[in-house]
């Protein structure tokens, strides 16, 4: 009977290790899904060119401000792309914000393969071109969704924008990972992290987060975490409303009050 037991365990352990393995292998592509459907600029958009610091040329949409408007940026989520992002905008565009509607290496057919670092340095492009159009940081918001939040949280904190939209973001993706995968030692498996709980504490600027109490992909706590570490913070939550929080009008209302509630 206890050669039968560690035969047993010995096959579990290999059947365990095998999927560890499989996971470690195919986690980019499980995190960072990258549609490559490339979309055409909708009425008042136009497409551009984001250039990264490690020579990529990026499509993303851009509509320049009305008047004195501030100027929005926006980052999508992992299994986002620039049509989704439209919407997620919408509000804002129609009623003359500025919007940059930020794309990813690897994403739409865009050059280059998704990662922490990468999203990033696909930021920073972002952050670069609005420099280039005349945008002053005292007239810029960086805003995200989903995964989106945290390339939103590290510019943020690297350029100091007149504030910062979150909307469903999680506190790490290794407490994602961690509540999805508990059998699974995430500490040292995942080779991306977007510790936005650790980094949120750093910026000043005012910080709303949105997150809607139904969300079945990234927890409501993570969102009610973010905005109690957020120095500036604002938290909102949306009864009965899940992952999806970014295309419904009611947040997207919301947020466009908290911007002129802060004299943008």
């Amino acid at each position: 009977m206890a050669t039968i037991a560690i035969r047993i365990a010995i096959m579990a352990a290999i059947v365990y290790a095998a999927l560890l393995a499989l996971l470690y292998a195919n986690q980019d592509r499980m995190i960072f899904p990258a549609p490559q459907e490339r979309h055409t600029p909708v009425a008042g958009f136009e497409a551009v060119v984001l250039k990264t610091s490690d020579d990529l040329e990026l499509v993303a949409h851009w509509k320049k401000p009305e008047a004195e408007k501030p100027t929005l940026v926006w980052f999508h989520g992992n299994a986002g792309s620039l049509a989704g992002s439209v919407q997620e905008t919408a509000l804002m565009a129609s009623h003359g914000y500025g919007v940059l509607l930020a794309s990813y290496r690897g994403y739409g057919s865009n050059p280059g393969s998704p990662s922490e670092e990468g999203f990033y340095r696909d930021g920073r492009a972002a952050m670069a071109f609005l420099t280039e159009a005349g945008i002053d940081r005292s007239k810029t918001v960086i805003a995200g969704n989903s995964i989106g939040a945290g390339t939103a949280v590290e510019m943020a904190r690297e350029f100091e924008p007149a504030a910062l939209i979150l909307v469903a973001p999680f506190t790490a993706l290794t407490d994602i990972a961690g509540e999805s995968l508990p059998y699974v030692p995430v500490g040292w498996f995942l080779n991306h992290r977007f510790d936005n709980l650790a980094k949120l504490p750093e910026i000043s600027c005012p910080t709303l987060v949105l997150h809607g109490t139904a969300d079945q992909v990234v927890p409501f706590a993570h969102g009610e975490a973010l905005g109690k570490v957020a120095p500036k913070g604002t938290f909102l939550s949306f009864d009965g409303v899940g992952h999806t929080l970014g295309y419904q009008m009611n947040a997207q209302r919301e947020e466009e009050r908290w911007l002129e509630s802060l004299g943008l």
